[in-house]
């Protein structure tokens, strides 16, 4: 029988972690690869590191925004027919952390113990546009919201594709509060973002450009060149969410990620009433979500940012990661530019952010954007991250880490923020994920290399690993291309 719908209360609300995670390469969308054929590879992966096989799933959460119906069904069916609860999951660009939030939901409140949440996107090249010309638009509001702001404010009239308009909009509203910031500051930033991409093997662009060669990418509005805009991506990322009791009987601990602290939200009233650009694509709902995650995970008001070690933040534009600063509460208002100045959100500041590249240079798979960042900092609080790896995530005296921040945002709209922190039951020298093939009892065969920082494809053989031993159809595998 299939689990009733979850309810949860301080009362009954458990802990909850990540205890499998996976990620196809975000690539250009030249629709080479299937949505369910990138769903089967993230999810493969995401089973294989947790040691499980689609048996142990209890209900599931599929994202995209550019799919037909009951496409999560087809990604997932690859793997078994077990009759779970799927649903599928759409909120923009805030999809695939919206899937991992309803998961994590379920196994928090008691409702199951092992949840899967996965995304996926096939896109087409250029600006993102609506797939339905036959009735009104959702965001109509926003849009017209938009320019009436540009007519009425002091940001002005610009020009060029709806989204990146929209943010350029929101870092002038900045530019024009604090006359000290400027577009090279977004040009830093977006640099910063590219350079961090050069050790992912996972990133749609590696190319490490520099700040002057940002600047001189052409222009797509008043403020944004091309390089300082996330690309449209195909790609696929998975997250799998179990109990305390869960990791403890599969002896999970020593890769198991708590999910600490965790919120969706909402835009309120006041977004479409104030006069800003800024609140308009989701500052305000930002700050909201952020301050309520920190109160989750015990914090006073405007405390615990200085525990955070690694942040993965929604970069669509780097305008939008320089305003996003302030709302999560890395700085006083009308700091954002600062930290920037400082070098305060690379290696050797006070965060890294976005060690992945970013959306601006890992890409931007809308279906996938939230989980694989969620992906990245789960393998930067496990040690795993390589190259990539943040020093002093660990320096801590209680045993556990530092915190990984994630902020995901879509407009329309809705953000998660996540807080994720090792547990204090993860030992040294104790077994993972990452263990040598040579020791199966310990690796229990699974990846065999460290796919935090080293793509390689699944196999068939990968697949009969993880697939359902008691409910998988040939039939359906049988569509699948690895």
């Amino acid at each position: 029988m299939a689990p009733s719908q979850p309810t949860t209360t301080k009362q009954n609300s458990r802990r909850t972690f990540i205890v499998g995670a996976g990620c196809t390469a975000f690539i250009k969308p030249r629709g080479t690869r299937a949505p369910e054929d990138m769903g089967l590879e993230a999810a493969t992966k995401a089973l294989l590191e947790a040691g499980i096989t689609y048996d142990d799933i209890e209900v599931a959460f599929v994202g995209y925004c550019y799919g037909d119906s009951t496409s999560g069904q087809r990604a997932l069916y690859n793997l078994g027919m077990t009759g779970i609860p799927i649903t599928n999951v759409n909120n923009n660009c805030s999809t695939g952390s919206t899937a991992l939030y309803n998961a994590n939901i379920w196994v928090k409140s008691g409702t199951a113990h092992c949840a899967l949440a996965l995304g996926f996107e096939r896109m087409r090249p250029g600006s993102l546009t609506s797939n339905f010309p036959d009735r009104p638009n959702p965001m109509g509001p926003f849009h017209q919201r938009a320019m009436t702001l540009e007519e009425t404010t002091s940001i002005g009239v610009n020009h060029g594709p709806g989204a990146p308009r929209h943010f350029a909009n929101a870092a002038q509203e900045y530019f024009d509060k604090y006359p000290e910031a400027n577009v090279r500051h977004l040009a830093k930033i977006a640099a910063k973002n590219h350079k961090h991409s050069v050790v992912n093997p996972y990133s749609q662009f590696r190319d490490g450009w520099t700040e002057e060669q940002v600047l001189a990418a052409p222009k797509i509005n008043r403020q944004l060149t091309k390089l300082m805009c996330s690309p449209t991506s195909d790609g696929a990322a998975c997250c799998i969410v179990a109990s305390e009791e869960f990791v403890r009987k599969h002896g999970l601990e020593n890769q198991a990620i708590e999910i600490v602290a965790q919120t969706l939200v909402t835009d309120e009233a006041s977004t479409y009433e104030n006069n800003s650009s800024m609140d308009l694509v989701g500052y305000k709902m930002s700050k909201r979500a952020t301050d309520e995650a920190f109160a989750q995970a015990g914090f006073q008001s405007g405390e615990g940012r200085d525990q955070v070690g690694v942040v993965e933040l929604h970069d669509c534009f780097a305008a939008n990661e320089l305003i996003t600063y302030e709302a999560l509460g890395l700085c006083k208002t009308g700091e954002a530019h600062k930290i920037v100045e400082k070098g305060d959100n690379t290696y050797g500041g006070k965060w890294v952010v976005n060690p992945s590249g970013g959306l601006e240079a890992k890409g931007h798979p809308l279906g996938a954007t939230g989980l694989g960042m969620h992906f990245y900092i789960a393998n930067q609080l496990r040690n795993w991250a390589g190259p990539m790896q943040v020093p002093g995530l660990f320096d801590t005296t209680d045993g556990r880490s530092k915190y990984g921040l994630v902020h995901n945002i879509g407009l329309g709209g809705a953000v998660v923020v996540s807080l994720l922190r090792r547990p204090e039951f993860w030992k040294e020298g104790g077994n993972d994920g990452r263990a040598s093939l040579a020791n199966p009892v310990f690796c229990r065969e699974r990846l065999g290399y460290n796919h935090a920082c080293e793509f390689r494809p699944i196999t068939k053989a990968d697949v009969d690993k993880v697939k359902s031993k008691k409910n998988s159809s040939q039939y359906m595998l049988s569509f699948a291309k690895l």
